[in-house]
């Protein structure tokens, strides 16, 4: 007996066989396994054929050709399987998997009655239906390694390749549970229908469930492991031999299915998991262990057929004609198994033509797994019993035989002939587009490797390269191309649309694995989750199906249904979970939608710039392109949405990116080090090590997105948290919490107004069908606004349309509540008057507006604008520089008929004055700004808004609304009016006690204008830096409105176009002003006897008066004494 050491010979040498043949045979079209199992035969004849054998080799052969069947499926089978099963795509086999069932479940079945019939009545043996339907069940079971690297190797497609390895796979399983079940039946029990039902069932559904549980519990488990690639590969190959193990022995299910699950568990769940260096250590390890698995057990394989042939050759002979029966009934069978599922195969799926088809009936290898099945038999029949079994030593030997020859007669001519029936079936070609393309690339080649070695071709210190010399070992550059520019590959033979149409598609093709492969890099770089990189790799994955059907490029399409708000958002606030359940799953929620958004954006980003560097300027490159385009505008409102909405959400998958980034630097920046041989490898490893814990931080503890409750939502609106203490008290309670998506309605125009709409979060446009004009390019409201007070107010209908222009988180307060606490606080119906005027102006006066943001429109009213309110038969005069908004009331134009009705616009107008007409000196035409006078009605109530305020302010946007100088020569004359100004005060006296209104309602508007520019809640200070630095931002050193008599008046910016004093005080609420006449733009004060003393002029650029009454004084002598003081300030 030898040493069982000697084993060990056979495996070297079989690895050292393997390698020679490896080598031999790459780069032709044989099967590697092919020659395997003629190798192995070939030492199993030498061994087992001639008297003196291999020796030791030989020792170490029927070691192995001796082993136990059982422990060859053990050994070998569950890496095989779970490396082509963890190799398939998921979408594959999400597309396939039912062509799959059916040659695996169906299809085996049909071919072990197909093949047990012609045992039986073709067969002299006489056998009973048990033995030959055992013998079909074994012969069932197909191995197509050979075709299907075949396959791979010339490029045919991959969903041939697909459904060809996965009925490998799945009928493995098939064939060995109805091997199980006949083998029984030859052992002598006996089953019922029932049973056989009962039997299939358990075997088959007990393996997919034990799967999944392996599965699942790895897939958890490598998702606790952080880039440590020895333990998650160890895991993966433990998970493999573990569930066969199991389901075989224990769970008495199918190992086979087991594993198979296994696997695409794993290629379903955990692909994403091996990133980087980890899924390049995955790779290699399980192609190595597949390739010394194939290349043991096909050697050992043909070693069995050997022996098995030489040693029973006096119980087969006059079987080989037999053999060849069978073979051919084997190919029969193949055949009527694909023609009675072609319905399904061609309906399912992908589909499949007649010339797939005829490849798929070709590719019916068999293999070890047949070969140790018999040898299970062979078991048997050596244990021969009568009164045990029916199988005979005769009988066993016929099944080894049979076995063994079909193995070898499918190997030998269906493996070496498939590549004849590919190119006879024209599926071996290389389309045109592709061969083009191909052609352009050479060409590329050529160019870059002309570039290459002029940057290499010559050395300061080795000096130059020989030119010659280099063109024989580079192949590109001996088949120097055509003169002149390459052919493009989307201009030749671009004749008709069916020639258009394949390179469309071709190039949508490559676009989208572009993007696919850009997925890749960001999950290797930190940018995406490894939930959001399945779910992008399997919308490339879908729109390449639909590219495949000539179909527009749009692999959004498979992303919408996690790119959205989730839809319980809208009854977050009356669901009976906690709020904190809720906020953790929209953050989930949200996090995947922004970080596929991103993704897919940057994605396709670098896919143009790579489609355009590639193949340059084309009309389908820009086909493509532009569809490309297209589909981002939802993946960018998604994230402005989020932007507008929840920004913290942004903030954090940025800042994880960031810090995720930094590290991998950081860790690229050490191995640098080493190996410039400037730190040791003992520091090295702590460094690496350090970096490495940082990264697992990260990833087991990322910072946390803070959501704020409702009540913190509102406390920031500038409205509701401009408020009083208490009054936000009795509010918050009666504000209902909204989340209002994309174009749902607010309200309606015209409808009563019954609430006010305050928008926290998001905005909203409004449409209005009686307004004029030119139509607005973005008549929107953002976050921060208030809709619907002016109505409340007023009572009136509602004056617009407002629905949302993205996601928007909105609290409804009803107006009566609204209404009654507006005379609680002093000054806090003013203060909702000057708030309601915001949203009216956008309405009244969009063209002056538009371009103004709301937090500039705010600030500027809340310290820039006069509150007043008139009596009937009062007049007001709408001074330069200023536009009123009518909110209460009617007045009528001075020398016009009609009616202004509120709510309108106010505006000055302007005169253009010829020259001949205009001002002495003055040679060209002059714009003359002029007042306008409104007579009252009915009682009104004007928000003034003071234009000058905004002059020296840095927003551009506030620029068009500051007043137009008038232009020609006599521009300085018309200018002296705004030149030389003193400020007023008001005549009116000290403030009584009821103007402290104007204090509160102050307040009230400068803590809105704070928080809608910070966002926080804030205390209202002019002497805090927020006050200091809205005054140094807005220029106002002094609070600007007119309405609060404890307010300190500013210098009105009012203009003249005469050489009188209009010496007028401010108009307060209630106050009955001073008639006046009005001549063009003339405005004719008290008579000359009235005027007040000269004003002196001082250095700080101010003027003073003895009297202390603020007045507008101009001195004219002469027109030239004009010109030359305009640059001086009075």
């Amino acid at each position: 007996m030898e040493d069982p050491q000697v084993a060990i010979l056979f495996i070297g040498v079989s690895l050292f066989l393997g390698v020679i043949c490896r080598q031999v045979f790459r780069g032709t079209r044989v099967p590697y396994t092919v020659a395997l199992l003629i190798l192995g035969t070939g030492l199993g004849a030498m061994e087992y054929g001639t008297s003196r054998g291999l020796g030791t080799l030989g020792a170490s052969i029927r070691m192995w050709s001796h082993i136990n069947p059982d422990l060859i499926l053990f050994v070998f089978l569950p890496a095989l399987l779970f490396e082509s099963s963890f190799a398939m795509e998921l979408h594959q086999i999400k597309r396939c998997i039912n062509q799959m069932l059916l040659l695996a479940a169906p299809g085996v079945l049909i071919s072990t009655f197909c093949l047990a019939l012609v045992h039986r009545y073709l067969f002299p043996y006489g056998w009973n239906w048990s033995t030959c339907l055992l013998l079909g069940g074994l012969l069932s079971a197909t191995d197509p390694v050979a075709v299907v690297a075949l396959l791979k190797e010339l490029g045919a497609s991959k969903k041939l390749s697909t459904i060809v390895e996965g009925e490998s796979l799945m009928n493995d399983g098939t064939a060995i549970v109805v091997f199980k079940l006949f083998f029984q039946m030859v052992l002598g029990r006996h089953f019922t229908p029932g049973d056989i039902l009962q039997f299939f069932s358990q075997v088959a559904l007990g393996a997919v469930a034990l799967g999944l549980a392996f599965g699942l519990v790895t897939v958890l488990w490598i998702g606790r492991v952080f880039n440590d690639a020895i333990v998650e590969i160890t895991l993966t190959l433990t998970a493999s031999y573990l569930a066969f193990f199991v389901a075989e022995m224990e769970a008495q299910v199918s190992g086979v299915l087991t594993v198979m699950t296994v696997g695409m568990f794993f290629a379903a769940f955990a692909r994403t998991a091996f990133t980087g260096e980890s899924q390049q250590s995955m790779h290699h390890f399980w192609e190595m262990v597949s390739y010394i698995a194939n290349t043991l057990i096909f050697i050992l394989s043909g070693v069995v057929i050997a022996e098995s042939i030489l040693r029973s050759r006096d119980n087969i002979q006059g079987d080989w004609g037999y053999l060849v029966l069978l073979y051919v009934a084997l190919q029969l069978s193949r055949v009527v198994v694909v023609v009675m599922l072609y319905p399904g195969l061609k309906y399912f799926g992908y589909g499949l033509d007649w010339k797939e088809a005829s490849i798929l009936i070709w590719s019916g290898l068999r293999g070890a797994v047949a070969l140790s099945l018999s040898l299970s038999v062979a078991q048997v029949g050596q244990a021969e019993s009568e009164d045990y079994t029916l199988i005979t030593k005769k009988t066993e030997a016929q099944f080894v035989f049979f076995t063994g020859g079909v193995v070898f007669l499918t190997l030998i001519i269906n493996g070496t002939t498939t590549q004849f029936l590919l190119k006879a079936l024209g599926m071996d070609h290389t389309p045109e587009t592709k061969a083009l393309v191909l052609e352009y690339v050479r060409h590329e080649m050529y160019s870059k490797a002309l570039e290459s070695f002029g940057e290499l071709g010559e050395d300061e210190d080795l000096g130059p390269a020989e030119w010659s010399t280099v063109c024989k070992y580079v192949s590109c550059l001996q088949q120097q191309p055509d003169t002149g520019a390459p052919t493009h590959p989307h201009d030749a033979s671009v004749s008709g649309e069916e020639s258009r149409n394949l390179i469309l598609q071709d190039t949508r093709m490559r676009f989208l694995n572009g993007v696919q492969a850009a997925y890749w890099d960001m999950l290797d770089e930190g940018r995406i989750t490894r939930t959001s990189a399945t779910l992008l790799m399997q919308s490339v994955d879908e729109c390449l199906d639909a590219v495949a059907r000539h179909e527009h490029m749009n692999d959004w399409k498979g992303l919408q249904q996690h790119v959205h708000f989730p839809q319980y958002l809208k009854w977050s606030s009356q669901s009976m979970l906690p709020q904190r359940l809720l906020s953790f799953f929209t953050v989930v929620r949200l996090e995947l939608g922004c970080y596929i958004a991103a993704a897919f954006l940057r994605a396709h980003r670098q896919a143009r710039h790579q489609l355009r560097e590639f193949i340059g300027e084309s009309e389908v490159a820009d086909a493509v392109i532009k569809e490309s385009e297209n589909e981002e505008v939802e993946a960018r409102r998604f994230l402005e949405d989020v932007r507008l909405l929840f920004p913290q959400v942004l903030r954090v998958i940025k800042t994880k990116q960031v810090t995720y980034a930094v590290l991998t630097r950081l860790s690229a920046y050490v191995k640098t080090l080493e190996e410039a041989g400037l730190v040791e490898e003992k520091e090295t490893n702590h460094l690496h090590d350090m970096i490495q814990v940082d990264l697992k931080i990260l990833q087991r503890k990322p910072p946390p997105v803070k959501m704020q409750s409702a009540h913190e939502v509102l406390i920031n609106q500038p409205f509701f948290g401009a408020l009083p203490g208490h009054v936000q008290q009795v509010l918050l309670n009666a504000a209902k919490e909204c989340m209002m998506f994309r174009e749902s309605s607010l309200y309606r125009e015209d409808s009563k107004a019954d609430g006010v709409w305050l928008v926290a979060n998001g905005s909203v446009k409004w449409t209005r069908t009686k307004s004029t004009g030119r139509q607005l390019l973005h008549p929107t409201f953002p976050h921060g606004s208030t809709l619907g007070l002016y109505e409340c107010l007023t009572g009136r209908p509602r004056l617009c349309t407002i629905a949302a222009d993205s996601v928007a988180h909105c609290f409804f307060i009803d107006s009566a509540k609204l209404m009654a606490v507006s005379a609680t606080e002093p000054g806090l119906e003013d203060f909702f008057w000057q708030e309601s005027a915001l949203v009216v102006a956008k309405i009244v006066l969009p063209q002056q507006f538009e371009a103004i943001t709301m937090q500039e429109l705010r600030a500027l009213i809340a310290e820039g604008s006069n509150l007043c309110t008139y009596i009937r038969g009062e007049t007001i005069e709408l001074e330069i520089g200023r536009i009123g908004i009518l909110l209460e009331g009617f007045i009528k134009q001075e020398g016009k008929d009609d009616v202004i009705g509120a709510p309108a616009g106010l505006l000055t107008k302007t005169e253009v004055v010829p020259a001949s007409k205009g001002f002495p000196g003055s040679r060209t035409t002059s714009i003359i700004p002029q007042s306008i006078f409104y007579h009252v009605e009915a009682r009104s109530r004007v928000l003034f808004i003071d234009l000058h305020s905004c002059q020296s302010t840095p927003f551009a946007s506030l620029s068009p609304l500051i007043p137009k100088q008038s232009i020609g020569e006599s521009a300085g004359l018309m200018r002296f009016g705004s030149k030389y100004q003193s400020s007023r005060k008001s005549s009116e006296g000290p403030p009584k006690s009821g103007d402290v209104h104007g204090d509160h309602s102050a307040s009230y508007s400068a803590k809105a204008m704070e928080l809608s520019l910070f966002g926080s809640q804030v205390t209202v200070s002019n002497k805090g830096w927020r006050g200091s630095y809205i005054r140094s931002v807005l220029n106002l050193h002094q609070p600007r409105s007119q309405s609060y008599p404890t307010v300190v008046k500013r210098a009105v910016g009012k203009q003249f176009s005469s050489a009188y004093v209009l010496k007028s005080p401010a108009r307060r609420i209630g106050s009955v002003p001073r008639k006046v006449r009005s001549h063009g733009n003339l405005v004719l004060g008290p008579p000359p006897q009235e005027w007040p003393k000269p004003l002196v002029r001082t250095r700080s650029g101010t003027s003073c008066d003895s009297d202390g009454d603020e007045e507008h004084i101009v001195e004219i002598e002469s027109p030239s004494k004009l010109f030359a003081s305009n640059q001086t300030t009075w």
